[in-house]
């Protein structure tokens, strides 16, 4: 019984934290005069892969440094299938030229980095390294490139968020961040212990509430975004979080200590790759710019798909 409170106040305090740092997220990007997806892939994607980072770097530290990879590749896969998937399905997503310019070029090369890197099974200090400098300068070419861009898609500009003083706008954001992180926490730990006394195995458990679970942050934040009209909020949230997995906590991980794959395979490496392409591909072919409906249910028949071959 207490786990099923702890599931719905886990739940309450993720979705509260999510409204927060979007009204603060959003405000941040019309004070500095950027673009909401600027904030999304740095501010929000940062935070909101606060999990998957001291999770990895806890696993990292306990001798259990394979989870790492592990953890940011579940991540990534249910980051853009199932997140970028259920928000379209919402409402269509719309991409801007520099999305497909440059953003959605990073996210394909961070991957096929990542792919490349691990070909021989270990990622060494060295190109943990490289991952670290990549990621200072993903960060400084978005801001640099988000200043001079310009807009190009219908985004909701009556938001209360306008109105937030600095004061208010880092405070809201700090609460929505620790909203985020708690709830995430208490829900994962509080779902893992339902299934358990239901009989589920370890090994479902593992694919399913761990992978998605560290990931809670990323979906609530990104469909508030939705939500209230800041689609590029939750796109940049998603591309950011792709690129902060891989070359942050991936980096930081192996600086730590050199990671092998353990019991991720080439086929998980690839699935993951391939999410990206499709990402590239529904936004460049299909949708003209937009993620639409049609497009939003393929993205999740592939999540599904993935986790039944996973288990079967």
């Amino acid at each position: 019984m207490l786990d099923w409170i702890l599931l719905i106040i886990g739940f309450t305090m993720i979705t509260v934290g999510a409204t927060w740092l979007t009204n603060g997220s959003a405000a941040v990007a019309k004070k500095l005069k950027i673009s909401e997806f600027i904030i999304g892939m740095t501010i929000v994607a940062v935070g909101t892969s606060l999990p998957e980072l001291t999770v990895s770097i806890a696993s990292t530290f306990s001798g259990s440094a394979d989870m790492a990879i592990g953890n940011v590749v579940g991540s990534n896969l249910f980051n853009i299938l199932f997140i970028l998937g259920l928000c379209a399905l919402i409402k269509p997503v719309t991409f801007t030229r520099n999305n497909l310019r440059v953003d959605i070029l990073l996210c394909l090369v961070v991957s096929a980095a990542l792919v490349a890197m691990l070909w021989g099974g270990t990622l060494s200090r060295i190109e943990a390294i490289i991952l670290l400098l990549c990621y200072v300068a993903v960060i400084m070419l978005s801001i640099k490139t988000g200043k001079s861009e310009q807009e190009d898609t219908e985004e909701d500009e009556n938001s209360d968020s306008e109105k937030f003083s600095w004061v208010k706008t880092v405070f809201w954001i700090i609460l929505g961040f620790a909203g985020l992180v708690y709830g995430a926490d208490i829900t994962l730990n509080s779902a893992t212990a339902i299934a358990r006394s239901f009989g589920i195995s370890e090994r479902v458990i593992a694919i399913t509430l761990l992978a998605g679970g560290t990931s809670l942050p990323e979906l609530a934040a990104s469909i508030a975004a939705v939500l209230k009209g800041h689609g590029s909020l939750a796109l940049g949230n998603v591309i950011g979080s792709n690129i902060a997995n891989i070359l942050l906590i991936l980096g930081a991980c192996a600086t730590i200590t050199p990671l092998t794959m353990g019991g991720i395979t080439a086929i998980d490496l690839y699935t993951m790759f391939g999410a990206a392409v499709l990402l590239a591909i529904s936004a460049r072919l299909f949708g003209h710019r937009v993620i639409t409906r049609m497009e939003a249910l393929v993205f999740l028949a592939a999540y599904i798909g993935y986790i039944i071959y996973l288990i079967y």
